[in-house]
């Protein structure tokens, strides 16, 4: 298996690190600060392909690979993960489901507008009551003539007050998980509410939010796929979302990475440079070693689904190692920051503070090792 890159594909990455060092690197310490990214930054990263990367040609996409897209992830999570958030959750999540289970109408409505940047999705699956559970959601969706009528609560929705689309699962019927259903609901729609969740340990500067659904109608053509087919959707789209989180950690990994041998090298205690101590040395090492051990398992999952083979397990172990592995890197070089990692003005401390969450979202490490574990003995350990 060849996991290295082609020249068009690093071409691609020297063009996405200039771009987002100058565009957003720079400002993300204030857009953490004021909780939220400068939205004028969102039609710059569309113009220059983000969005629209493994989407259809014909509906504005570039028809790219999945190990592309890992990199474009990587160089998102390096820079500000709340960007790449918005980004992932937008192309990875909504335009994919659109690209492979929508109608032909969902595609020329949708899809163009969400490769340019210049309309934004949101992925309505967590509730509440159910985060690791979500066969047992219980927002409604009944069926009225050629409608349906939506009512519910969903929270923790990346890009939630800033979409055009949510796509929403709801429950058409009381069977569990095969009673769940996906439709893609206009955010003006009458009785469609959404608030922002200020406050958070990490990605502040991305618009997380809590949406409120009361009696909110919208026609049968809404709907992705068949009743009862909901769930499965959240699950596939989720799995791919999970190599998309894998690679933002890469990029956590590599942005501790820099930032603590750059230090390492210019600190100076005791009439030297800190980066000759041993111990430094060790902290660093552990980090080069989790960035080169996570990127490979995440562009294998890459490879995987670029070659059409069963990627699931592959993405679990990649979300799983690499979003602890980033946790560890931010711990050791706040470490070796020392008191300057504390505060933010070094990037350190906000790369501890984004890895933490990546550990949570889109299947906590628990749920990946239930996983994991699920396929080498072929039990279910939720049976």
């Amino acid at each position: 298996m060849d996991l290295s890159l082609t020249e068009e594909q690093q071409s691609f990455r020297r063009l996405a690190r200039e771009f987002l060092d100058k565009e957003v690197v720079p400002h993300r310490a204030a857009w953490d600060r004021a909780e939220s990214v400068d939205t004028a930054v969102i039609p710059k990263l569309g113009d220059l392909g983000f969005f629209a990367l493994t989407l259809p040609e014909e509906y504005g996409g570039d028809d790219g690979d999945a190990l592309t897209y890992c990199v474009a992830m990587e160089e998102l999570g390096r820079a500000d993960s709340a960007v790449r958030g918005i980004v992932s959750v937008s192309n990875g999540l909504v335009g994919k489901v659109i690209a492979t289970r929508g109608t032909d109408e969902q595609k020329a409505r949708w899809l163009p507008g969400i490769a340019s940047g210049r309309r934004l999705g949101c992925f309505g699956l967590t509730e509440p009551d159910n985060g690791s559970d979500p066969a047992n959601l219980r927002t409604r969706a009944v069926r009225a003539g050629d409608e349906y009528v939506l009512s519910g609560t969903k929270v923790f929705i990346t890009n939630g007050t800033w979409a055009d689309v949510c796509l929403l699962f709801a429950r058409t019927d009381d069977s569990g998980a095969k009673g769940i259903s996906a439709f893609l609901v206009p955010t003006d729609s009458a009785g469609f509410v959404s608030r922002e969740i200020k406050g958070k340990l990490g990605l502040r500067g991305q618009a997380t939010a809590e949406l409120s659904l009361d009696g909110v109608r919208v026609p049968v053509s809404a709907r992705i796929g068949n009743e009862g087919e909901g769930f499965a959707i959240a699950m596939a789209s989720l799995d791919k979302g999970r190599v998309s989180v894998a690679a933002g950690c890469v990029g956590i990994l590599q942005g501790c990475l820099d930032a603590a041998v750059e230090y390492a090298r210019e600190r100076r205690q005791f009439g030297r440079a800190i980066a000759s101590y041993q111990l430094v040395q060790d902290l660093i090492a552990d980090i080069s070693v989790d960035t080169d051990a996570a990127r490979l398992l995440t562009w294998r999952a890459a490879t995987r689904i670029d070659a059409g083979e069963p990627f699931g397990t592959a993405a679990s172990k990649a979300k799983y190692f690499a979003s602890e592995a980033a946790v560890r890197a931010a711990n050791s070089a706040i470490q070796i920051f020392g008191g300057y990692g504390y505060i933010d003005e070094y990037p350190v401390q906000k790369y501890m503070r984004d890895a933490r969450v990546m550990t949570l979202y889109e299947g906590t490490s628990q749920i990946q090792k239930l996983l994991i574990g699920r396929a080498e003995t072929g039990v279910s350990a939720f049976s």
